[in-house]
């Protein structure tokens, strides 16, 4: 069997062959891998006295975004 580049697919790619493939645990750490190199923001803190306001508003954010072509997304 042939060696999978996981590297050199794109976010779309590599979901859908992660969503053939979940057997695959070289898939898996992978993506865990690339999950782990991408920068987190963090919306709000628990203490944060506006935390609901802001975690609407990501939503919202993101709810657009979803609407427009995606070059990330979450495979699980």
């Amino acid at each position: 069997m042939s060696q999978i580049n996981y590297a050199d697919m794109s976010d779309e790619e590599f979901r859908q062959y992660f969503l053939e493939h979940r057997q695959d645990k070289m898939a898996l750490q992978a993506y865990l891998d690339r999950l782990s190199t991408r920068p987190r923001n963090v919306i709000a803190t628990l203490d944060d006295p506006d935390f609901d306001v802001k975690v609407q508003a990501a939503i919202r954010v993101s709810n657009a975004s979803e609407k427009q072509p995606r070059g990330i997304s979450c495979l699980i």
